[in-house]
């Protein structure tokens, strides 16, 4: 287990492979840990990183759980490895991380993969903020050996976690925010999701061009387990694009795609 010390407190993590940056950041449920078939994929080009926000996993546990104090554990943690331009996938909570950090720091990111992110409110699942870790995890997982190891490790969130990020996402102006991003940005959701709504066909065309949204069919809250392979592939296919190619001429390889939106 890999360890950095921020504010005097523990931030667990892990690393893998070499080449450049590359850092995973997790859901409202799971650790770090559902990213290690992801990482395993990229590392043959990447160095991969995978951390624990504040309130989740291993990392520590004192109450700085807003999203201004997660971007801000993302910005010294990203300091302190002496990382400097990279690529950021975020998942639910750590696609809204992703996100903030993104729009005050665009010209270090190469490049941003967003699953299972909300639009608004209105796109999460009330569930997420009045189930306990355990519960959610019994909810958005499927029952797989893949799932397994994320399940064992979800109920050590602090509920208040959640929480927090849920009350803080209702001020936040998401939608002006991902229609101003220039980043290059992938959108991907899990048709089956039950807590995060994807939002409807016409707002996601009307993204700007730097942006693409592709939909899984078989997958719910976690593709990166549910379609492991599928999920692999496009976002090696995305880290790949040429610099100023837009992720709009991606597209899933013929073997792997079922539904594309």
């Amino acid at each position: 287990m890999s360890v950095v010390i921020i504010r005097n407190e523990i931030v667990h993590y892990e690393v893998l492979g070499r080449g450049r940056p590359l850092l995973f950041l997790h859901s409202w449920v799971g650790t770090w840990r559902y990213w290690m078939p992801a990482m395993q994929s990229a590392s043959i080009s990447f160095r991969t990183y995978a951390l624990d926000l504040w309130g989740f996993g291993d990392s520590a546990k004192g109450g700085a759980y807003s999203l201004a104090e997660q971007q801000n554990l993302l910005q010294e943690f990203i300091t302190a490895m002496g990382i400097g331009k990279l690529a950021l996938v975020g998942h639910g909570l750590g696609a809204l991380v992703a996100l903030q950090y993104t729009t005050q720091h665009t010209e270090q990111i190469d490049r941003l993969m967003l699953v299972s992110m909300p639009f608004d409110k209105g796109g999460v699942n009330g569930r997420l903020n009045s189930a306990s870790p355990a519960e959610l995890a019994d909810w958005l997982l499927g029952r797989s050996p893949q799932s397994e190891a994320t399940r064992i490790e979800a109920p050590k969130a602090d509920r208040r976690a959640i929480q927090a990020s849920l009350t803080d996402l209702e001020s936040l102006l998401l939608r002006e925010q991902l229609h101003n991003l220039a980043t290059p940005c992938l959108f991907v959701y899990g048709w089956n999701d039950p807590s995060v709504t994807p939002p409807p066909l016409e707002e996601a065309v009307s993204l700007p061009a730097t942006s693409h949204w592709i939909t899984l069919d078989e997958s719910a809250h976690f593709p990166m387990l549910d379609e492991t392979p599928k999920f692999n592939l496009l976002l090696m296919d995305f880290l790949s694009l040429p610099y100023g190619q837009s992720p709009r001429e991606l597209q899933l390889k013929e073997e792997c795609k079922r539904r594309v939106r």
